[in-house]
């Protein structure tokens, strides 16, 4: 049974009840024999409905009701129902809950069919569904309070989606394995849920709804944020919550040049178009998507393949609604008198048309709120609303009962005393509430003055604001106006105004997004949207963003992505903020104006220049003596989205469309209307990207100093553990030894360095260089340091972790006994390597480098150290014109030796094999002081001619 609040909870028996208030409360058709009751019955006093709907209401809210016969204007107005149990004929709350037999049915959609199933699980709820498409399963259950809220002009909706890790086989990562905080992606798909629900549901229905969407399995091929939108529409379809048709949603893609509808993640890859659409068997309600700068035209044709495909799936969930469909509480729809709108309108009247064409926003909102509080009294003097009691709570006490703490307490009525067990304390009554309530009469003045501004842009073609439909209203903006931020943008559009701020960073800025497929996803780019109070002039919660936030912020960031270069092109992590600093209306897109100006000062090399613009609608209805043809407004506000049929918005550049959203107030929108605005939007943009061209200041476009410096470098892929280290202790130490901010490989050979200033920036490449380096024979390495040494040589450190060993035959020209006589650990040399064995390990020369004695005229001089050379100056090619003054290059397998004889400064340098055990023939320099890295050919024929004759 359910437990009623103990202070409005009270206990008589019913016979003594019914016979001591026989003039004062009637008993329902229910009750028509006491004899099925126990003799003690609990009465909770649940909900207060008018009189005229007793016997009218829905079998759930028909709980035993006990409704007012007296004359006063609260009982004639409202009925005090009461909950008994045990009470075997009607809907009692301690009976079985009504069951229906397990039902499935498959759809078609597109290609393949889903499975919907009722029944087998979550029977208590007011609907449960499973849908099934492939391997994933969305579990979506829909619950209402029994007792209805206060009357608002907001339908008590509330949408949450989760994603279990378990649907996939995963734990969470982090420290906590319970999912907890909602997701961005998980609030977007909530939203998807939300927006064309909301349209379906009547007004006046106050009972609060919640919709609960699980993802129970998912086979990470087909996507579960459709079909958490179509499984939604269904479960609401079948509960008893009142709606005025099935709702179903899809998404469609371009593959190519044909449309998709459903298409799997992996055909997702390569599409050109991602269009989420949701509707109903006649209209459409919501659209939302993004596209690589697609032709207005496409994206209608994208739009009407996946409104059939949602018309046939509402058509088979129509007949699965007539066989397991419960009731629909259409009884608990209370809306307002209708004779308060026409008192409303005739106190307004005059002084409501005047506040609507104030053209500021915050003095129109003064006004109307004054002109309200003016109705209110005047109503409340005529006597229709009470002075004491605005309006009446959901659930009362009966204002004359105390209440004594005794299981065993009975229901005594307007102060007539039993002589039961409780005692009455004589109270004063309250002054029962008048004809009107305060709520009933504000929510007639809100629809009252939307009626009044519809009216006047039908009729009289003017907006609040003075422009016709088809203006925009004025433009400006500035760029760099944040000296310290990497790129900045102040964009004004009317009385709403977007601070744009962009900011740079490699890969560790990079968002990190936690999704059911087990890879690691990282975004490069997002935008965050921030809708401060202030912006609007009032004062409320700052903290995290709300769930509005977010979906302005995703479609913003999704509008700008395709005008990106790529990471190959520009290595930086982007981030952008939006600040909206004021609003009266289209502030997303707004953040889409400045945003793409911020990226621009910031100097990303962004494709072109993006903006965005919101739609609304007016539909000239028959309380206007139309016929309910449209009126597109371009550039709408926040009076016209609030008072409007519908809000459109639409991002892009004069060739195509990036980014949409629509969100309508009435049954669907056509095709035809849609195009219609379409192509007045584009327009609308071509005029903004006009103004923002004007932007002054301009943006720089270039890269701020302040912004950090980013170099990619290609090393063999091989090398990479050579930088990273054992435990990173190489890159670590890389990066404090040089001060860069840090620095990224990649498994393909990538490194990216990031630095604040090229200083530290040319220390690290230095350092990753020579760790990657890879040795050519003839490269000369200066002031190399000598880590050991060794009986047969030295061991020369020719880059960090890269050592050859230089044999003592090579440290010098004349010869040594032991490498201690001349070097110790520490000293500094230059060296050339000679020789790379198959092991890879390096041979080093230092006497290759060292300056041969000084030649003696015409004569060849050999040094000490160079044995058994065969010098053939016959080899040696002399220009025709000149006198012996010719260098000969002579070499063996460990030394060079230079002969010099007088010429007029021209030379030929030429290679002479000293043997026939010379394979390998080292390329020198006419000059052997030269730090140019020489290499060595192979061959085995005759002697190569190294270089051209110069003239000196």
């Amino acid at each position: 049974m359910l437990a009623a609040n103990p202070s409005y909870s009270f206990h008589a028996p019913l016979s003594k009840l019914r016979a001591s208030n026989s003039k004062k409360f009637k008993v329902s058709s229910n009750f028509s024999s006491l004899d099925c009751f126990p003799p003690r019955n609990r009465i909770h006093i649940s909900s207060i409905q008018p009189s005229n709907d007793v016997h009218r209401t829905h079998p759930r809210n028909r709980k035993n009701k006990i409704s007012s016969s007296g004359s006063s204007s609260l009982f004639n107005r409202f009925t005090i129902g009461a909950c008994l149990a045990a009470q075997p004929d009607i809907h009692s709350v301690d009976a079985p809950h009504q069951s229906f037999a397990p039902y499935s049915v498959k759809i078609p959609v597109g290609d393949r069919h889903i499975l919907v199933e009722t029944g087998h699980i979550g029977r208590q709820a007011s609907a449960a569904i499973t849908v099934t498409d492939g391997e994933t399963v969305i579990y979506t259950t829909v619950c209402f309070n029994d007792d209805p809220n206060e009357p608002t002009d907001f339908f008590p909706l509330s949408v949450h989606y989760q994603e279990r890790f378990s649907a996939a086989g995963r734990t969470s990562g982090g420290f906590f394995k319970r999912e907890g905080r909602t997701k961005d992606h998980e609030v977007l798909i909530c939203r998807l849920i939300d927006r064309p629900l909301r349209p379906t549901m009547p007004k006046g229905f106050y009972h609060e709804t919640q919709i609960l969407s699980w993802v129970l399995s998912y086979d990470g091929l087909h996507p579960p944020d459709s079909l958490a939108v179509t499984a939604a529409g269904i479960a609401v379809a079948l509960s008893e919550v009142p709606s005025s048709g099935v709702v179903a949603g899809v998404r469609v893609g371009l593959i190519g040049d044909k449309f998709v509808v459903n298409p799997t993640t992996k055909e997702m890859e390569d599409s050109k178009l991602d269009l989420l659409l949701a509707g109903t068997e006649s209209a459409i309600l919501m659209i939302e998507g993004y596209c690589d700068f697609l032709p207005e035209e496409k994206l209608l044709e994208a739009v009407e393949v996946g409104q059939s495909a949602v018309r046939a799936i509402c058509m088979e969930v129509e007949s699965l609604v007539k066989k397991c469909g419960k009731p629909k509480m259409v009884d608990a729809v209370k809306l307002p008198p209708p004779e308060l709108y026409k008192h409303v309108e005739e106190i307004a009247g005059d002084e409501l048309v005047e506040a609507l064409q104030i053209k500021e926003k915050i003095p129109r909102r003064k006004a109307l709120s004054s002109l309200e509080a003016k109705v209110l009294n005047i109503l409340t003097e005529e006597g229709f609303v009470s002075k004491t009691e605005a309006f009446l709570p959901s659930e009362v006490v009966l204002p004359d009962l105390v209440e004594v703490e005794d299981e065993d307490e009975e229901v005594v009525v307007d102060g007539e005393v039993d002589e039961g067990d409780v005692r009455i304390k004589p109270v004063p009554k309250k002054p029962a509430p008048m004809l009107y309530s305060e709520v009933d009469v504000k929510l007639v003045y809100k629809e009252v003055s939307s009626k009044f501004l519809r009216r006047r842009i039908v009729e009289g073609g003017k907006r609040s604001d003075g422009r016709n439909p088809e203006e925009l209203r004025s433009i400006n903006s500035r760029c760099g106006l944040l000296p310290r931020a990497h790129g900045s943008a102040l964009f004004t559009r009317g009385e709403t105004q977007s601070l744009a701020v962009a900011t740079l960073g490699d890969k560790q800025m990079a968002q990190r997004i936690d999704n059911l497929v087990d890879e690691e996803e990282f975004k490069r780019f997002y935008l965050q949207y921030s809708f401060p109070p202030s912006c609007v002039g009032e004062a409320g919660r700052a903290g995290a963003p709300s769930r509005r936030e977010i979906g302005h912020g995703m479609l913003a960031e999704r509008a700008l992505e395709p005008i990106l270069p790529s990471e190959d092109e520009f290595p930086y992590t982007i981030r952008v903020e939006s600040t909206i600093t004021e609003s009266n209306g289209s502030s997303s897109m707004a953040s889409v104006c400045g945003g793409c100006l911020a990226l621009q000062d910031a100097g990303v090399p962004v494709r072109s220049s993006i903006a965005g613009i919101a739609m609304g609608m007016v539909l000239n209805t028959e309380d206007f003596g139309g016929d309910g043809s449209p009126l597109i407004l371009s550039d709408i506000t926040g009076g016209e989205d609030a008072s409007g049929d519908m809000d459109f918005k639409v991002a892009g550049n004069d060739d195509g469309v990036t980014a949409f959203q629509m969100d309508i107030k009435v049954i669907g929108i056509t095709l035809s209307i849609m195009r219609q605005a379409l192509l007045q939007a584009k327009e609308g943009r071509k005029h903004i990207l006009v103004e923002m061209s004007k932007c002054s200041p301009p943006p720089s476009k270039k890269l701020s100093r302040y912004a950090p410096i980013i170099h990619v470098m290609k090393v063999n892929p091989d090398k990479i553990n050579m930088i990273i280290g054992s435990g990173g202790k190489k890159v670590k130490s890389i990066i404090e030894e040089t001060g860069v901010e840090s620095i990224e490989t990649q498994d393909n050979g990538v490194v990216k360095i990031t630095a604040k200033d090229l200083s530290s920036l040319e220390k690290s490449k230095a350092i990753i260089s020579n760790l990657t380096m890879v040795p050519k024979i003839g490269d000369i390495y200066k002031n190399c340091e000598i880590k050991t040494i060794a009986p047969y040589g030295v061991f020369v450190e020719i880059a960090p972790g890269r050592e050859g060993l230089c044999h003592i035959s090579e440290l010098s020209a004349s010869w040594l006994a032991k490498a201690e006589d001349a070097f110790k650990a520490g000293d500094r040399v230059d060296v050339k390597l000679i020789e790379i064995n198959e092991k890879g390990q390096l041979r080093l020369s230092r006497r290759a480098l060292l300056p041969e004695p000084s030649p003696d005229k015409g004569k060849l001089k050999k040094a000490s150290s160079a044995p058994n050379l065969d010098i053939k100056l016959d080899d040696v090619d002399l220009p025709e014109d000149s006198s012996p003054d010719v260098k000969a290059v002579v070499s063996d397998k460990n030394q060079t030796v230079e002969a010099k004889t007088p010429t007029e400064d021209k030379f030929v340098k030429k290679s002479i094999s000293t043997g026939k055990d010379a394979t390998e023939t080292n390329k020198s320099r006419s000059k052997r002081t030269s730090t140019k890295s020489v290499s060595t050919p192979k061959t085995s024929e005759s002697p190569v001619v190294n270089g051209e004759a110069k003239v000196g």
